[in-house]
């Protein structure tokens, strides 16, 4: 992960020699990296809907050969392959969502190095300058080029080649929320992620929900044995619906022990996917209706 907290820094630093402003910087390369993963993004929104359209099939098969399971893996697997889907094809962006975000934690956690490309030696000696004369527990244990930011931000000139503009709209995006609890304004960032991220899963939710019918659920009750098989599918469904809330989970926890930048930058990224996806399934949905006409 280093290499790509190492790619980060580079293009980070670059952009902040042009606005001066870390948040800002932050921005920009959310905008950048998502321009950059737009291919990827219209190809899952293409997969999401065509897999909901064949949600009623899949139901058909797990009824149809419920008592026989190599048989219906096996018509599981036909069906993808007619419909030229993977069942693993969400595995791709899981994967870079969890990539970018151990990328980007280390390239906040450590700015001096991944950005400023500061030497070990002229951090250490920072660390040494700061203990002599503010004290021994001046300097953070799990973030210590935090605390020197901190200490250069407060004590030295913004031509220190360690300085680093950290205010964003009167918050310190050095700030940590488990360090820095009793400032409240160290949870705007990660309260806004929380909201966005509501947003954005119930809106995933909305395109990829099947349009089945009440009046079908309500024949299919009335068998018991299908009641069964109805409970297994909820089941699924609500496992899947779990590991929805993975990475959100993990994230907000993550953002309540790391530096803001961090909380920002997945803010940021969620307001981008809103739009990118409403803007993709209007484009898709016209494109849609004008095959049809």
């Amino acid at each position: 992960m280093s290499s790509i907290s190492t790619l980060f820094g580079y293009i980070l630093n670059f952009i902040y020699e042009l606005v001066k402003n870390y948040g800002l910087a932050i921005i920009i390369l959310s905008i950048l990296l998502k321009i950059v993963l737009l291919p990827l993004s219209i190809k899952q929104q293409k997969t999401m809907k065509k897999t909901a359209k064949i949600q009623e099939k899949v139901k058909e098969l797990q009824e149809k050969y419920k008592n026989d399971q190599m048989k219906m893996n096996q018509e599981m697997m036909d069906l993808y392959k007619k419909e030229n889907l993977s069942p693993f094809s969400g595995c791709l962006t899981s994967i870079i969502q969890i990539i970018l975000l151990f990328a980007m934690f280390g390239l906040v956690r450590s700015p001096l190095t991944y950005m400023k490309k500061i030497d070990a030696d002229t951090i250490n000696n920072y660390v040494t300058e700061m203990k002599q004369e503010i004290g021994e527990n001046s300097v953070s244990r799990n973030y210590p080029q935090i605390s020197i930011l901190k200490y250069v931000n407060s004590h030295k000139t913004e031509e220190d080649p360690l300085y680093i503009n950290m205010n964003f709209f009167g918050l310190d995006l050095s700030n940590i929320p488990q360090e820095n609890w009793q400032e409240w304004q160290v949870y705007i960032i990660p309260l806004l992620y929380v909201l966005t991220t509501m947003i954005s899963m119930r809106l995933t939710t909305k395109m990829t929900s099947t349009n089945a019918k009440k009046e079908d659920i309500v024949e299919i009750k009335k068998d018991e044995n299908k009641e069964k098989e109805i409970d297994a599918q909820d089941m699924t469904a609500q496992m899947n619906k779990s590991m929805s809330w993975f990475m959100p989970i993990m994230s907000v926890s993550i953002s309540l022990i790391a530096p803001l930048g961090l909380a920002l930058y997945w803010l940021v990224n969620n307001i981008l996917m809103i739009a990118e996806r409403l803007i993709i399934n209007k484009f898709l949905e016209s494109d849609k209706e004008g095959q049809n006409g």
